[in-house]
This record gives C-alpha cells, structure tokens and sequence, in this order.
C-alpha cells in the first residue's frame, strides 16, 4: 500500500490527491504537519529515491527562508540534514509517495503517470 504524506492546505498536495483519487490509486494518507517522518524513515526514504538529499527540503517554505537554510545546507552533512528535516515537517518538500521500492518527492504529474500505471 502507498503512502501519500502531504499537508492539507498545500495546493500541489490537494492536486497531487485529487490524481490518486481520479485514476483509482489506493493509498494511506499522512499528514506531514501531525506525524512528522522520523530521521529512519527520512534516510529510508532518501536511499530509495535516488535523488540528492537537498531534493527533501521545501525550498519554498517559510521556515526554511527563515532558518536561512540556502546558505547553510551546502556545509552540513547528510546526518545533520536528516536531522534537521527530522524536526519539523514544514522543512519537507511534499506531497511525498512512499511504495515499497520507491520515493516520488514533489508532485510530477509525468514522473508519477510513469511510476504508477
């Protein structure tokens, strides 16, 4: 079973669902803000993507404009990264699909077409 772990009020979550829904995909429903991915889960879920672990981050949220995290990530390695995101969901880039092999980050409507049919 999928894993769709989103925030509620994002746009691109609501659209992201709204596809699961039309094309019959089954999936359990995460809210990122509620239930927070652990760092295991994170490192699980990094490992499985095969995408660079700044791909995780919501580059345009407002915690991470805030914590100034453009500049600090380039210094901070993968543990502290993973740690970091580990803290809050809000620093996650979202929705996320989690299946048993893969990780879809962000919602590509193409990419995730390609994954799921």
């Amino acid at each position: 079973m999928l894993t769709f772990i989103c925030y509620p009020k994002c746009t691109t979550c609501k659209k992201a669902e709204s596809w699961l829904k039309e094309n019959n995909i089954e999936y359990n429903l995460r809210n990122i803000k509620e239930e927070n991915p652990s760092v295991d889960e994170l490192k699980a879920w990094y490992q499985l993507s095969s995408e660079n672990l700044r791909k995780f981050f919501n580059t345009s949220g407002l915690l991470y404009r805030s914590m100034e995290l453009k500049d600090k990530l380039p210094g901070m390695s993968d543990d502290e990264m993973l740690g970091l995101l580990a803290t809050d969901g809000m620093l996650v880039k979202r929705p996320l699909l989690v299946g048993d092999d893969f990780v879809l980050i962000g919602f590509k409507e193409a990419q995730w077409q390609e994954k799921l049919k």
